[in-house]
């Protein structure tokens, strides 16, 4: 079920699955510079299942994009609104999201799902209707082969793990890594791209071992990890899931270095994995250190409105937003317009990125660079060698 407007602090449209369908009629600030009718973004992800948590963060992140670009006078005099679309990070249910998207001319551009898997589902319906999918948590490598509707400003794994594996090897010198992944077509992917890019640097992969989703004891497999000997780890996780393997990691008296995915750059990480969090290195795109001012902005403006500290998952849906209204804004909101303009577009502000252009054979961002991160004294903070 979608509605039309419900509690402000999950969503400006369609979380109705949390606020009971509630219809809000008063005028929100945000629109005191717009008119007309809205431009719609039709966004397809969970909020409820196993990863509603994530959906729950995008909202934040959208409402606060909307709060700035319908502030600053929406699109071009008419103000940006989405529609979210409950797919509990379904495949089945990206598809049938999908079909609804397409077929309602007043969405423009579509936005999800959350994984790439869910996403991929329904790329080739998103290609043959001409709608922008706009996959912004989504770092298969194939995400944006299907064609040229597919974009996002989400690294590539095939970018990113030769990242991770380059500072596993060369900057904290392991050389014998075991590996846990969760055990999707994301987490196996990542995983074999680190280990390949690993033992072309000379370590080995001493141990791989998969989880389900749901699971919360490790214990057994993190036993086969240990066993294996190994000088560091690597976590292919969610912060969620991730918290839990450390903690039993330490638990278990494994004490090496752990390395894990930008996905646990989040405060519940620090307060889910507790003590055990001490140490553990990732790499973000969103550093909250950051001078920038795109990044002070975002990061001041999500404390004032929610009172808590922005993660990585908030950053990516306020950029996407961010992106796609610039897009708008210059080339305008048809949906072969915008699809256009993506491939044009430059210099556009960005949290995530000093500025943001798409290289229009990949519809990935160009040159993107990351920040090393460590968890020292409870916290996250950028990593220098001289930390080693």
């Amino acid at each position: 079920m979608t509605t039309k407007r419900s509690l402000p602090t999950f969503t400006r449209r369609g979380f109705g699955a949390l606020a009971g369908a509630t219809m809000l009629t008063a005028a929100l600030p945000a629109f005191a510079q717009t008119s007309g009718e809205p431009v719609y973004i039709g966004v397809s992800g969970p909020k409820t299942g196993l990863h509603a948590q994530y959906g729950a963060l995008w909202v934040q992140g959208f409402d606060l994009a909307l709060d700035k670009i319908n502030g600053e006078g929406g699109i071009n005099g008419r103000p940006l609104e989405y529609i979210f679309e409950d797919s509990q990070n379904d495949p089945r249910q990206t598809i049938a999201i999908a079909q609804k998207f397409i077929a309602d001319p007043k969405i423009v551009a579509e936005a999800g799902d959350f994984s790439s898997t869910s996403s991929m589902a329904a790329s080739p319906l998103y290609q043959r209707g001409g709608l922008v999918q706009f996959g912004f948590t989504n770092s298969h490598p194939d995400f944006t082969k299907t064609g040229d509707y597919m974009w996002s400003n989400s690294i590539p794994q095939s970018q990113e793990q030769p990242l991770y594996a380059d500072f596993a090897v060369n900057t904290l010198g392991l050389k014998k890594i075991g590996v846990m992944y969760l055990n999707t077509d994301w987490g196996k992917t990542s995983k074999d791209l680190f280990a390949s890019a690993a033992e072309e640097m000379g370590a080995e992969i001493v141990a791989a071992e998969g989880y389900l989703a749901d699971e919360k004891d490790f214990r057994a497999t993190l036993v086969r990890l240990r066993d294996a000997a190994p000088d560091g780890i690597m976590l292919e996780s969610y912060y969620s899931d991730g918290a839990l393997i450390v903690r039993q990691l330490r638990d278990l008296g494994i004490d090496v270095p752990i390395l894990a995915t930008g996905s646990i750059y989040s405060p519940d990480f620090l307060e889910l994995a507790g003590d055990a969090a001490e140490g553990v290195f990732t790499s973000v795109y969103y550093a909250p250190q950051s001078p920038r001012p795109e990044v002070v902005e975002f990061r001041q403006g999500f404390l004032d409105k929610y009172g808590e500290e922005p993660n990585h998952f908030n950053a990516l849906a306020y950029d996407a937003f961010n992106i796609l209204a610039a897009v708008m804004r210059e080339y305008g909101t048809g949906r072969e317009e915008i699809k256009d303009g993506l491939g044009k577009i430059s210099g556009i502000s960005s949290v995530l990125f000093e500025t943001v252009s798409f290289d229009p054979e990949t519809r990935r961002v160009s040159g993107p660079e990351v920040t090393p991160i460590v968890v020292k004294d409870g916290a996250f903070t950028i990593y220098t060698p001289e930390q080693g």
